[in-house]
């Protein structure tokens, strides 16, 4: 019998220029080229995947302060999967093999279930779909409640985008966000929302697209500014002029940004993390914050779906 890969089942796709592999451990998006070019951080198929690189997150993204939260008047404490900080990061569905249960030469739809648990007592059957096209690839995630009542759900996705030759500190950022998350500076717990040029606009503001630079990120943002269609995008571009866009629709109505810092190690600023998000930073704890943090709840028999899409720049 062959040997599955440590990533899981690959899943190649093809459209036009683009090329891209899905691998079935985390809906997680391996790689991603156009006309050859990188447009994620990418690694091998028989690699375990390095941390949450490309994963599909759910039934919460970004992190559970404490892995403590109350929902319905029942507090729940999950397993703190970010031990240097003590929180719950990421989710549930990060590591699980998803199914494939449709499939194409430029598309896949991959499928897995959440079964109840202590820290979350909820069936919800996640479905996500990608697909290649001529605007590049799109991701859709759709999760149903199958529990007899409601559960709270938030999701997002991964990647690390690269927009060319050399790291992070050698691109252009354009980011339409009017706001971002303040947090601790040890364990990243949200704070307060502020303007991007209230306190640190050299760290934060890219409305305007400027480089990057030595600008040191890992925050949720907020306040985006949207086309006609409803979509944001973040537009990362090299010195050359090519690059990577990543866009969303409303139902991501934040966006967490990561430098991908790692001193010292070869993977230090190698790709920037964009994660359009369904809700803020420890969103189940949504009731503690004076902010709105978008939390889902989702009722039984109820679906609810979010998308976004990467494309190049050339």
């Amino acid at each position: 019998m062959p040997q599955v890969p440590a990533s899981g089942v690959q899943h190649a796709l093809r459209a036009g220029d683009y090329e891209a592999v899905i691998a079935s451990v985390g809906a997680t998006l391996r790689s991603l080229t156009y006309d050859g070019r990188d447009l994620i951080v990418p690694f091998d198929a028989d690699e375990v995947r390095p941390s949450h690189r490309g994963a599909t997150l759910g039934p919460w993204p970004n992190r559970v302060v404490d892995g403590r939260y109350t929902f319905e008047g029942v507090q729940r404490q999950l397993a703190l999967t970010e031990p240097a900080r003590g929180h719950a990061l990421h989710g549930l569905i990060t590591w699980l093999d998803f199914e494939a249960i449709d499939k194409g030469p430029d598309h896949v739809t991959l499928a897995q279930r959440i079964e109840p648990q202590t820290a979350y007592p909820w069936r919800i059957v996640v479905k996500t779909t990608f697909t290649l096209a001529s605007d590049g690839l799109t991701q859709s995630v759709s999760a149903r409640n199958e529990s007899d009542g409601p559960a709270p759900w938030g999701t997002g996705p991964h990647p690390y985008l690269v927009a060319g030759a050399g790291h992070v500190d050698d691109w252009t950022l354009e980011l339409p966000a009017a706001q971002v998350l303040a947090v601790t500076p040890d364990r990243l717990i949200p704070t307060d929302l502020v303007a991007v040029d209230a306190d640190e606009p050299e760290r934060f503001d890219f409305r305007v697209a400027r480089p990057i630079a030595s600008a040191a990120i890992d925050h949720a943002y907020t306040g985006l500014s949207r086309d006609d269609a409803g979509r944001a995008t973040v537009r990362v571009t090299s010195s050359g002029g090519n690059g990577v866009a990543m866009s969303w629709d409303a139902a991501c109505p934040w966006v967490q940004i990561h430098t991908a810092d790692r001193p010292g190690l070869p993977i230090n600023r190698i790709g920037l993390a964009v994660e359009p998000m369904t809700c803020a930073p420890d969103a189940f704890n949504a009731d503690t914050y004076a902010f709105d943090a978008g939390l889902i709840v989702l009722e039984p028999g109820a679906t609810t779906e979010a998308s976004w899409r990467i494309s190049a720049i050339s």
